[in-house]
């Protein structure tokens, strides 16, 4: 099978879990995706089998939507709630217009760092394989671009917000950015990647959808894309 297929990926799972079960569930091993979602992160992953496995680099620097949660008060090493807490911080402060201030001023070009515990390489190694060893590595801030940023709606301590960003944008360093700037941290509490470049997740098909659709009903869910070079398929 060659083509796109939009993938609403379950909480819990890794990107390469999604992989593996498309492998398992279509019996060809040519299967890639277009752009990771990290384990506690859910909605769409853009799914790519047979011939249209080369086009990855291109589909994954498309910019990206997503809706999700922080939540004030509290650091944890890995910038979301898995992580171990280090720090804990006063909200009680904290006002709306604080918050919508901030998010105002931290859209647009930028460098940021990426996290500790990221798949970014780094010596060999990717940079949580160097943290989980207890070894703090330099790493390089990247550019970004944070195309929106409008907070959705406010329930101390949790504040959900909309998204829009570039290629290689960590939502986890970014809600860690808003702790430190509003001075009593934050951790990334919940995200739902929305959109994939022309990609949306209400055109996505869920895990059940998928283990029940017999092959010849999976075919008519592959969807096109604008360029040229995925419209032969």
């Amino acid at each position: 099978m060659d083509g796109v297929l939009l993938f609403n990926k379950p909480i819990l799972w890794t990107s390469h879990d999604a992989v593996d079960f498309f492998r398992r569930r279509l019996g060809q091993k040519t299967v890639g995706h277009a752009g990771t979602l990290d384990p506690l992160a859910t909605g769409l992953l853009v799914i790519l089998l047979g011939k249209a496995t080369k086009l990855s680099q291109e589909l994954s620097a498309s910019d990206k939507d997503y809706a999700g949660s922080l939540t004030l008060g509290i650091r944890t090493d890995t910038q979301d709630l898995e992580g171990k807490i280090i720090a804990t911080g006063d909200w009680a402060l904290i006002q709306k217009s604080d918050i919508e201030t901030l998010f105002l001023r931290m859209s647009g070009p930028q460098f940021q760092t990426p996290p500790l515990f990221s798949a970014v390489k780094k010596n060999g190694k990717n940079l949580y394989q160097w943290a989980r060893a207890g070894v703090v590595v330099e790493r390089e801030a990247r550019e970004i671009n944070i195309t929106k940023f409008i907070m959705t709606k406010l329930l101390l301590p949790d504040v959900y917000f909309s998204l829009g960003c570039s290629k290689g944008t960590y939502v986890r360093a970014l809600c860690d950015d808003v702790g430190e700037r509003l001075g009593c941290g934050a951790v990334l509490s919940s995200l739902v990647r929305t959109r994939s470049g022309p990609f949306r997740l209400v055109d996505a098909l869920n895990q059940e959808q998928l283990r029940h659709f017999p092959l010849a009903e999976l075919e008519k869910h592959l969807v096109a894309h604008p360029n040229e070079n995925l419209q032969r398929f």
